[in-house]
């Protein structure tokens, strides 16, 4: 086995699961922002990576991280739901597809293709019941009618990014498995958050001091955690139901 690569093989792979990888890692790359694994080489059912050598996370790489974060987001995407660019196949987050779209809207694109899919597939698995996914759908109503739209353009988002798809490396943080698209940059920042990250505080407090968020970023987020929540309500417990249920009460207090 090369020491320098890592392989990924999935014999069941659906049509586009790695190459989407693949492209959204380039479009990551090509921001100049935070860096992500090279791919080496990529076909159907099998991708080729750079192996990247980890170390112990350090305030001062979180603070450069933070930093660098908001410079790939400001790279921007061509509307909400956009896949990377030159990618017109499918878009996966896991080995869930979802919804590639160009929409104006943050709201419609959020509730309708991120939160909605999911919740259908959760509902369906039997871990959110009828009670909850009534309020989530209220809450998707909300959203999707506008109530949280504002000025921020779409950004280009990891899409997946929770702790296990940072990398701390001897140089520095690597992203890995994007799930990239346009959409909010909260909802990339609220994933990082969802399920810990070392140096949280110090990756926000340099993200913000590089491109400052909007106020009541840290209220709204609950309604940008709905997405990932969605997703892992749909396969993996009844415990995300409870905490997607949640998110959903949260976010239509903020009405």
């Amino acid at each position: 086995m090369d020491s320098h690569t890592l392989t990924k093989t999935r014999a069941d792979a659906p049509p586009g699961f790695f190459e989407a990888e693949a492209a959204g890692l380039s479009w990551l790359a090509d921001a100049h922002g935070v860096r992500t694994a090279d791919v080496i080489e990529v076909e159907p059912g099998r991708i080729v990576l750079e192996r990247v050598p980890e170390t112990q996370p350090r305030a001062d790489a979180a603070r450069r991280f933070g930093a660098a974060l908001a410079h790939t987001h400001a790279a921007g995407a061509d509307a909400f739901g956009a896949p990377p660019e030159g990618w017109d196949g499918p878009l996966y987050i896991g080995r869930r597809e979802m919804p590639a779209v160009h929409e104006h809207s943050w709201g419609a694109f959020y509730a309708r293709d991120r939160v909605l899919p999911f919740l259908a597939a959760a509902e369906a698995a039997g871990t959110v019941d009828r009670r909850q996914a009534r309020d989530i759908r209220e809450a998707c109503e909300l959203i999707a009618g506008g109530a949280f739209d504002d000025d921020e353009p779409p950004a280009r988002l990891h899409g997946d990014l929770w702790n296990g798809n940072v990398l701390w490396g001897v140089d520095g943080v690597v992203l890995i498995d994007p799930a990239a698209h346009g959409g909010h940059r909260e909802t990339d920042l609220a994933m990082l958050a969802l399920f810990g990250c070392p140096y949280l505080d110090d990756v926000l407090a340099a993200y913000d001091e590089a491109s400052p968020l909007a106020a009541g970023w840290r209220e709204r987020v609950p309604l940008h955690q709905l997405h990932p929540l969605a997703v892992h309500a749909a396969g993996h417990g009844a415990s995300y139901g409870f905490a997607l249920h949640d998110a959903a009460l949260a976010a239509l207090a903020l009405a």
